[in-house]
């Protein structure tokens, strides 16, 4: 998996090559401004790219103005975005093109380095991950409406998971429970969400969390 990182604390950027490399990723290059990132992805065609939301020279949103741009030119480009702060605004954006491949995760998950190693893999591989405190923002705040309010919590507890990017089997497993009882419950939260089942377990996710957000 080739590798490029857009992120402009040196120790940070470092760090990140520096495991990826050793869980044995190749990282094709590192940028600390957006005009460097967008370069580094238009010229190595990476695998995916990690991408900090704030980059120089504004430090507002051209991290993410840039993954928007490689995501126009390459629809599906695979991108994982780290964040300070949950900033939902920032999650729908990312997920406004339905195209998967995408990933949103707070910078202190990175702590977590086989889990951070484990997201950097979903996403170059066209599935989707979600920090857990933005889907906690995402569930709480359609929490009391009728619809959401209909899943029980263990139907809720799934739908964070798959949000977060298990997949079934790692969701039984997580939970304690078998495959079997984790298909019912997915069935039972699309039908009680209005959402047809998609085979695709990331075109679920990103329908659900779309579904979660709207006004």
């Amino acid at each position: 998996m080739r590798v490029v990182i857009g992120e402009d604390q040196t120790l940070l950027r470092d760090g990140l090559a520096r495991i990826l490399t050793a869980y044995g990723e190749t990282v094709v290059a590192t940028a600390a401004t957006a005009p460097e990132l967008r370069t580094a992805i238009a010229d190595l065609s990476p695998d995916v790219a990690i991408v900090d939301v704030r980059l120089p020279p504004s430090f507002t949103d051209e991290g993410l103005r840039v993954a928007a741009q490689a995501r126009a030119r390459t629809p599906g480009f695979p991108v994982l975005v780290l964040s300070q702060h949950v900033e939902v605004l920032y999650a729908r954006e990312l997920l406004s093109d339905g195209q998967g491949a995408l990933g949103y995760l707070l910078k202190d998950r990175v702590a977590d380095v086989a889990r951070f190693v484990e997201a950097v893999r979903i996403v170059a591989a066209g599935g989707t991950v979600l920090d857990p405190d933005v889907v906690a923002d995402l569930l709480s705040r359609r929490g009391q409406e009728e619809t959401i309010a209909r899943l029980t919590p263990r139907e809720r507890e799934v739908l964070r998971l798959m949000a977060e990017g298990r997949a079934n089997a790692g969701i039984a497993s997580r939970l304690g429970v078998t495959e079997k009882a984790v298909n019912k419950h997915i069935n039972n939260i699309f039908g009680k969400l209005g959402l047809f089942p998609d085979q695709d377990d990331n075109r679920r996710v990103l329908a659900v969390l779309n579904y979660l957000e709207a006004p």
